[in-house]
């Protein structure tokens, strides 16, 4: 795993059971607050290009707001239909109230 790891918000940007959309090596992250815990994936539907990050957040699970595809927030995987394919999700950890996610490169 590389140390790649770079800040893109603050913990209270996030609240608890929020999702809340970053740009971060040129790429568009929904951060989802999940009890405290932050996780990471692309803010971009698999489906329809829908912005996720504007989904609905219900426990680990995040819809998008066009077809309502839901997809598990800790990795990416599809939970329903009609998405086929997961969204990429990405190592995300908190230092000092600060949300820092590892962008890794895009051989991952």
């Amino acid at each position: 795993m590389s140390d790649n790891f770079v800040t893109v918000a603050r913990l209270a940007d996030v609240p608890v059971g929020e999702a809340r959309v970053v740009t971060a090596a040129g790429r568009r992250l929904a951060l989802c607050n999940v009890d405290g815990q932050v996780y990471a994936i692309d803010d971009t539907c698999t489906h329809d290009d829908g912005p996720l990050g504007d989904g609905k957040l219900d426990g680990c699970a995040i819809e998008c707001p066009r077809h309502g595809a839901r997809f598990d927030v800790r990795d990416g995987h599809v939970l329903q239909m009609p998405a086929a394919f997961p969204v990429r999700s990405y190592p995300a950890r908190i230092v000092n109230n600060e949300i820092q996610i590892d962008i890794g490169s895009d051989d991952d």
